[in-house]
């Protein structure tokens, strides 16, 4: 689905400027009365004015995704409206990538105006980014929750060359600050429905003998690494064959989390690309650029991403600072490496994901996010 004419209104919040913060972001149809997107994330720690551009951003990418080409954006800061209009300067340090990278974006666009409205007139926005900042308050109740329950643990010794895995500093151009949370994104490994390249979703097909080599190979390589907490898989029975060799081989824990179960594709479960784009010609084209846009009976990746968000912000809660690894399908992997780069939903069309591949997201205590790895096979 495109739309040539867009209305973005945004807004960003801080319980404390700077404290516990989020944003929220609603694009429009031009009749200003169809919702064609919502997006809204806690950020962590910043201020208002980091939130508001943030928020801005979401919606710029929103419509890019919609393939937009004129975006009249609606804001209630004055600053930000002030700023990327031309009129003020940005001078915090903290907002200058924020604004450059709005700037790339309207770049991309054939025409981009901005108007300054009241605060009233912005309650739809306003609305998600309070969700978002409750949603951080959900967060850190979870994390007291667990510091409470959780011993002391005894050192660990890492292999020096799990470098990747090891705790390390923040990259020094990201500006995060903390020691992350570290999901090793794994896929799991073969089964009959890829050989056959077919929609598998809430279907159950097991490992062939060559996916259970691969999850034992992909065992062998994280336990050389060590220094893993827990092992957390989708529900599906393909994922968890290949979480109970890793879990095994790393003597960890295992927990199910449905929340981490591959897309439901409905009607067209078991079909190829082929049989699926003939059985619903016009559907299936719109499906492959619309996130919005559920397969017949089943489920859109926009709301995959938002039980997949869902549990990124429950493991950042739960397992601060720890090294976790994360077995599941390719749209939750993509949705999680899409959140941890903040980017739209392009990339779930775009990143290829092997079988029993790893990648590796990290989620800050600030907010901030980094990708490491994407897809790597070299131990299979």
């Amino acid at each position: 689905m495109t739309e040539r004419e867009v209305i973005v209104e945004a807004d960003g919040g801080s319980r404390g400027n700077p404290g516990p913060a989020g944003y929220g972001s609603v694009v429009f149809a031009a009749d200003h009365v169809r919702v064609l997107a919502e997006r809204r994330e806690f950020i962590g720690i910043a201020t208002n004015n980091v939130a508001e551009y943030r928020g801005l951003i979401a919606g710029l990418e929103a419509s890019a995704e919609l393939g937009a080409e004129i975006v009249t954006v609606r804001m209630d800061s004055k600053l930000v409206v002030e700023q990327m209009s031309g009129r003020w300067k940005v001078k915090h340090a903290a907002m200058i990538p924020l604004a450059d990278r709005a700037r790339r974006l309207v770049a991309g666009f054939e025409r981009v105006s901005f108007t300054w409205i009241p605060r009233a007139e912005n309650s739809h926005a306003d609305r998600l980014a309070n969700e978002a900042m409750d949603d951080g308050t959900l967060v850190d109740e979870v994390r007291t929750a667990r510091e409470a329950e959780k011993p002391t643990a005894a050192p660990v010794r890492l292999d020096p060359v799990a470098s990747a895995v090891a705790a390390q500093p923040a990259p020094g151009w990201s500006g995060a600050t903390g020691r992350p949370t570290r999901l090793l994104l794994l896929r799991h490994g073969q089964t009959e429905l890829s050989v056959q390249r077919r929609y598998s979703g809430r279907g159950n097909p097991p490992l062939t003998e060559l996916g259970q080599e691969q999850a034992a190979r992909a065992a062998k390589m994280l336990a050389a690494k060590g220094n893993i907490t827990a092992v957390l898989t989708s529900p599906l029975g393909r994922a968890r064959e290949t979480a109970e060799a890793a879990a095994t081989a790393l003597d960890a824990p295992l927990t199910v989390l449905d929340g981490l179960i591959e897309t439901d594709f409905g009607e067209w479960e078991g079909l190829s690309f082929a049989e699926a784009a003939e059985r619903d010609p016009e559907l299936h084209a719109r499906w492959l650029g619309d996130p919005s846009l559920p397969a017949p009976g089943g489920e859109s990746f926009d709301q995959v991403r938002e039980r997949v968000d869902a549990v990124r912000r429950d493991l950042i809660g739960l397992y601060p600072g720890a090294n976790l690894v994360v077995v599941s399908h390719v749209t939750p992997i993509k949705t999680l490496l899409q959140l941890a780069l903040g980017v739209g939903p392009s990339l779930l069309y775009r990143l290829h994901l092997d079988l029993a591949s790893l990648s590796i997201a990290e989620f800050y205590p600030d907010g901030g996010s980094s990708v490491r790895l994407v897809n790597d096979t070299s131990y299979l």
